[in-house]
């Protein structure tokens, strides 16, 4: 059985395995935030060979505080009492920066998406992630 990424990278890397319930919702968003975008990424690039600039933009257009909030309320029925537990941390949490083109209220709302994938993906659980991404992708009709 293939390992997932983040298990790979702790072995390959000899890293010693973490309690990822005691990191705090901003470090689950750094990470979760990497991974939303590989994932927005992949599923452009796997569309078929475009150019760059395009794909930077569509990509941009869905890797945003204003959409990724879109994307966390289309699935908030989906998710398990954990992972509105975890939303929840992020979304609650005091990041330092402020969005560009968002409101506080959707900066918010991005960081517990964010929080939420940072965790599922320290859990090494990409099929649920990858689950909730196409739920809400779809739900809030973006266009990818």
């Amino acid at each position: 059985m293939e390992k997932a990424l983040n298990s790979y990278l702790n072995e390959k890397f000899d890293l010693p395995g973490q309690d990822i319930r005691t990191y705090s919702p901003l470090t689950l968003a750094y990470i979760g935030d990497a991974v939303f975008d590989v994932i927005v990424r992949s599923i452009l690039v796997n569309k078929g060979n475009t150019a760059v600039n395009k794909l930077h933009k569509r990509a941009t257009s869905v890797v945003n505080a204003r959409m990724q909030s879109q994307i966390a309320m289309a699935i908030m029925e989906e998710l398990t009492p954990e992972e509105k537990d975890i939303f929840r941390r992020g979304r609650n949490s005091k990041p330092h920066t402020k969005a560009k083109n968002a409101s506080t209220m959707e900066y918010l709302e991005a960081t517990g998406l964010e929080a939420l994938v940072g965790y599922l993906y320290l859990r090494d659980d990409m099929n649920r992630i990858c689950e909730l991404i196409k739920l809400g992708i779809e739900q809030s009709q973006v266009e990818l």
